[in-house]
C-alpha cells in the first residue's frame, strides 16, 4: 500500500518529532527526558529505534550521554515501571563495547529474576515510582517497560534464564489480560479480586502489547519461542483491534467507546505493532491497510515543530471506564516515542 506522504517529508517529520524530545522541558513531567522513570524510558527506547534506522552517530552519542547522566538516580527507582530505560543498555553495549552497559544490564537482570515483586501467578507486580502501590496487580504496560529488556539481555548474553523469564512473563500477561469475547486486552488484572477491575479495553494498554510482543520475539529469535497458544492470543488481539479502529484511522482512548476522544499514542503503538508483526509473520499483510490509515491520521496530530498532540496523560487503571475519558491530553515523551517508533519502522 502506498505511504500517504513522500519519503522526504516523512524523514523531515521523523526528525522533527525526535528533535522536539531533546529540547529543554525542565519541570514538565511528560516531556522532561533528563530523569529516570518510564516516561523518559519510552523516549530513549524510541530514540534507539530511530538510531537503528538512521545510524546517525549523533543519536548514539546522545543516548550514551543520557545513560551516564541519568543512571545515578536509577537506584532510587527500583520498581518494574522504571526499568524501561534499561532496555537500551544491551544495545548500547553492542554498539559501543563499553562494559559499563553490560555490567548494569546484568545487575538489573538479576534483580528482575530474583527480587522483583511478583503476583501469585508469577507475573511481575506493576510497581511504580509514584507514591502509590498496586498490590497483586498485572498491567499491560509491564510488557514494554520490563519484559523487552529481559529479551534484549537474553540475546546479547546468550543466557537462557533471561529468555525463559521473558517468555513466561509475556505468556502470563497475554493470558491474564485477554478479553475472550473481543480478543483485545484489558488494561489490568487484579490477582486478589480475580477480575479486570474497571474492565477498560484501554487503547494504550493494547499498544504496549501490540508493539512490545514482536519486539520481544525478534530479540528471542533462535533462543526461545512463545507457545502456540500465546501466539494465537496475540493474533486474536490484533484482529480484535482492527474492528475498533475508527473511520478517521485512530482508536478512541477506550477503544469500545467511540464517544470517547481519539488517542494518538495508543494508535501509533498499535500501527507500529501491526507493521512489526507483519514483518515477523505473526499476522498477514492484509493488516497493513489499517496501519497506514492510522499513520495518515497521526501525521495530522504532529505540529510543524514536532510536537505530538492528542496524547492522554499518565493513566493508572482507573476506577471506572468513564474516568479514562477525563484524562487530559498533553505532549509526552511516550507520545513522541510511539510516533517516532512508527515513523522509524516505516522508514
Amino acid at each position: 500500500m502506498p505511504i500517504p506522504i513522500s519519503h522526504d517529508s516523512l524523514q523531515h517529520t521523523t526528525e522533527q518529532v525526535y528533535r522536539y524530545m531533546l529540547l529543554d522541558h525542565t519541570d514538565n513531567w511528560g516531556m522532561d527526558i533528563q530523569h529516570w522513570d518510564w516516561v523518559p524510558g519510552v523516549g530513549v527506547i524510541a530514540i534507539l529505534s530511530y538510531y537503528e534506522n538512521t545510524h546517525d552517530q549523533e543519536v548514539l552519542d546522545y543516548l550514551t550521554k543520557w545513560a551516564y547522566t541519568n543512571i545515578p538516580t536509577s537506584e532510587q527507582a527500583s520498581v518494574i515501571n522504571a526499568m524501561a530505560p534499561f532496555a537500551i543498555f544491551p544495545a548500547l553495549y553492542e554498539y559501543t563495547q563499553d562494559s559499563f552497559f553490560l555490567e548494569e544490564s546484568l545487575r538489573v537482570g538479576q534483580w528482575m529474576l530474583t527480587e522483583a515483586p511478583r503476583t501469585r501467578e508469577g507475573a511481575f507486580e506493576h510497581t511504580v515510582t509514584e507514591n502509590v502501590s498496586f498490590p497483586e496487580q498485572v498491567w499491560a504496560d509491564t510488557i514494554f517497560m520490563a519484559v523487552l529488556f529481559l529479551a534484549r539481555l537474553a540475546r546479547v548474553t546468550g543466557d537462557n534464564s533471561y529468555a525463559i523469564e521473558a517468555v513466561k512473563q509475556l505468556e502470563i500477561h497475554l493470558e491474564l489480560l485477554e478479553d475472550p469475547d473481543t480478543g483485545v486486552m484489558f488494561h489490568g488484572w487484579n490477582c486478589m479480586a480475580l477480575n479486570h477491575m474497571s474492565g477498560a479495553r484501554w487503547t494504550r494498554a493494547n499498544a504496549w502489547i501490540a508493539v512490545g510482543t514482536p519486539m520481544i520475539m525478534q530479540e528471542l529469535t533462535g533462543i526461545a519461542t512463545l507457545s502456540q497458544q500465546a501466539i494465537e492470543r496475540y493474533s486474536a488481539m490484533m484482529h480484535g483491534l482492527i474492528r475498533y479502529q475508527q473511520a478517521n484511522g485512530l482508536w478512541a482512548t477506550v477503544m469500545d467507546r467511540p464517544d470517547f476522544y481519539p488517542e494518538t499514542s495508543g494508535s501509533a503503538g498499535i500501527a507500529c505493532g501491526i507493521l512489526q508483526a507483519i514483518r515477523l509473520g505473526l499476522i498477514d499483510s492484509s493488516y497493513e491497510t489499517s496501519a497506514f490509515r492510522s499513520l495518515k491520521a497521526i501525521l495530522h496530530e504532529v505540529l510543524p515543530n514536532g510536537e505530538v498532540t492528542g496524547v492522554s496523560g499518565g493513566t493508572p487503571v482507573m476506577s471506572s471506564i468513564e474516568a479514562y475519558n477525563e484524562i487530559p491530553c498533553h505532549p509526552t515523551l511516550y507520545g513522541q516515542g510511539l510516533v517516532l517508533m512508527l515513523l522509524s519502522e516505516i522508514l
